[in-house]
Parts: C-alpha cells; structure tokens; sequence
C-alpha cells in the first residue's frame, strides 16, 4: 500500500485529505508543521509529500529544500490558499513536483498523485535495475593482481588518457573498460562496445565511421557509426588485434584528429570520444608480422593494463564462487544454494583455460544440477564432464 504524508497546519484540511485518501487505499501519516513533518520523513519511507506553503514557524517553501536535500526521489506536492504565480514556479524550481492551490480540486488531486506515484515507481525500478547492472559487471576479487587493477583504474579513469587492455579471452577485460568508464568524467555520457572481431573486416569501417546513403548496395539510407554514437562517452574497441588494416589507418587518424568521416562522404565529421581497446593478442608480435600498426599501438598504449586468468588468481574463486551463485539464483529466481569449502578446494584445482567465463558457466551448471548444497562430488561429477 502507498504511504503518503501530509503536511499542513489546518487539522480541517489534514482530516479532509486523510478521509478521501484513506478511501483510494492510501495508507496515511499527518503532521501539523514542517518539523514534526521532517521528523516523521526521516524515520518513514512515503510515497510521496503533501506540503501546505503558509505555515508558522516553518513554511512550505523551507520544508520543501530540507526534504530535496535528504530525500530528493520522494515527490512533493505543494499546496496553498494564498497561491500565485511566483509561488507555483518558485516551488517548482526548487523541487516540487506540482503545485495545487485551495480549495482543493479533488480529481485534479488524486490525479496529481497518481502521476507522482508513477514517477516514484520508475525511479525505484531504475535503481533496481541499476543495481542489477552495476552487480553484473562488478570486478570481484582481493587478490594482490586484482587489487592492483582497481588501484590503477582509480587513478587513469578521471584523465582522458587512452588505455589499451590485455589478456586472455574470458579474463574480463570489458569488466575493466566499464570501470573505467563508470569513474571517468565521461560516466554520464554513452558507453559503446565494438567486437572488432566479430564484425567481417568489409564491414568494420561502416560500423565504426558510419556511412551515407548509397555508399554501398546495402546502404539504403544515412548511419552514423560508433565514434558518434559514443561522443561525450566512451568507445570501447575489443579484440583490436583483428582490425583490418585500412580500419587501422581510420582508427589512428580519428584519434590524431578527432575527426572521422563517413564511408562514401567527404565531410570531416567532429567527434569526442574517450577511446579504449582491448586485445587477447600480443600485438608486438603482431606488429612484426605486419598484422598491426605500430604508430595505432602507440597511440591505443598511454596506460596498460593486463588483466590476469583466472588460473593467476586462484584466492579469488571463493568469492568468485559466492558472487556467481548469488546472481544465477537471483536471475532464476531460486532460494541461493551454498557451496561447501571442499567444493571450493575443487574448483581451485582445476585448469580455467576459459578464465571466468568458463568459471561462470560451470556455477551456472552446479546451481541447475545440485541440490540445495553444492559440494565436492557435485564439482568433481558435474563442473567438468568431458575431463
């Protein structure tokens, strides 16, 4: 049932609004002044604020910025009997979520509040699936090889230096770029991933730069490629060692410049963009064979980063273990299962060639093939069955 508190210093109106409300199903708080109101608001979660404007002591106007300041998401309505312009758009700018003047125009009120009551809802589920997402692509792990990431990510994410990440398929490479992302300036701005690997090398550069109508057979009309999907943001280029060449050559001029152009256009195009690569290759050895630029690995190297398998880091699949199986049971919607310490010890013997998408899947085959407990056994039966 939704809370709602009102606020207003006339028990008349308090009474009135706490009858009609209560038979919409609304379950409802009083208060006769902004303190009791704010006191009542810090100890309580409501739905949404009924706030009168004139009243001794502490008026609307005053209650209105101390709840904005403590809790912005809550949606407040003001309302007054000695309402004008300047007040509505007053209460307005500093955070009310309408403005309804006495007499009170019930259906106008019960449809202000349903609206704010929508709104409230989708903020509450943004931060949920937020949380989801920030749970999905956390980088989980203490050991002394992680540990040393996270510090360096803290220190290059704030630059616009370009980093070029390093290290085996499944180590969780684009884990790093979203962290690097989500602490830079940038982290308001878009995050764009290109798999230049799996994108026929015909085919790259209309995905990165774009191209005009007729450029090709296929190019029925106008697309703008990733460099300007992600201006402002951050563009992250994974698997960079499988670019074809001539994409190189674009590549290194865009990061020269801040320039692309469109596949079949002349006009130079501005963008601003943060560029992070990541590769499983040794891209030295690349460059002697001639696979890979040497001038585009340069520009792509200001930072380094390696990020280690999993067979480096073996004091992390404890955690790993428990981190997975919360967020499987979670996604299945299954009670959390537990893993025995001799589960653990298995998993740890094992060789991860896959690194932690391997690691992943096989918790992910234990929680639908165990029962409530996972133990040894279950990890030596079912985590590797071709083995």
């Amino acid at each position: 049932m939704s809370r709602i508190l009102v606020i207003d210093d006339e028990r008349s109106i308090r009474n009135t609004l706490k009858d009609i409300l209560e038979y919409e199903k609304y379950q409802v708080d009083l208060s006769e002044n902004g303190h009791e109101g704010l006191e009542k608001i810090k100890e309580n979660d409501y739905d949404i604020v009924l706030c009168d404007i004139k009243m001794p002591g502490m008026d609307g106007i005053e209650v209105l910025e101390k709840i904005t300041d403590h809790k912005p998401d809550v949606p407040v309505v003001m309302i007054s009997g000695h309402g004008n312009i300047d007040t509505a758009v007053e209460s307005i700018k500093k955070g009310a979520y309408d403005f309804i003047e006495k007499p009170l125009d019930l259906n106008r009120l019960l449809i202000t509040i349903r609206n704010a009551m929508d709104k409230s809802n989708l903020i509450t589920e943004t931060k949920v699936l937020r949380k989801k997402v920030d749970k999905k692509f956390e980088i989980v792990g203490e050991s002394a090889a992680i540990t040393k990431i996270l510090e360096m990510i803290d220190k290059v994410a704030p630059t616009e230096a370009r980093v070029l990440i390093t290290g085996g398929n499944g180590s969780g490479k684009e884990l790093v770029a979203r962290r690097l992302h989500e602490r830079s300036n940038r982290a308001s701005g878009p995050f764009v991933e290109v798999n230049c690997a799996a994108i026929p090398s015909e085919l790259i550069e209309s995905e990165l730069f774009g191209h005009e109508k007729g450029a090709f057979t296929s190019a029925i009309k106008q697309r703008k490629g990733k460099f300007e999907q992600a201006s402002g943001g951050t563009l992250f280029l994974d698997e960079i060692g499988d670019m074809s060449h001539s994409a190189q050559a674009k590549v290194l001029r865009a990061l020269q410049e801040n320039m692309i152009t469109r596949v079949g256009g002349e006009k130079p195009i501005q963008v601003d963009v943060r560029v992070v690569a990541a590769t499983n290759k040794n891209l030295s050895e690349e460059i002697d064979k001639g696979n890979f630029r040497e001038d585009l690995y340069h520009r792509l190297s200001v930072i380094l980063i390696h990020v280690p398998g999993l067979n480096e880091r073996k004091e992390d699949i404890p955690l790993l273990a428990n981190h997975f199986i919360e967020q499987i049971c979670l996604e299945y919607g299954m009670p959390v299962k537990i893993i025995s310490d001799d589960a653990i010890v298995e998993l740890q013997k094992y060789n991860w060639t896959g690194n932690i998408r391997e690691f992943r899947n096989v918790i992910e085959r234990l929680i639908i093939l165990c029962g409530s407990e996972i133990t040894g056994d279950d990890v030596i039966t079912f985590a590797h069955p071709l083995k």
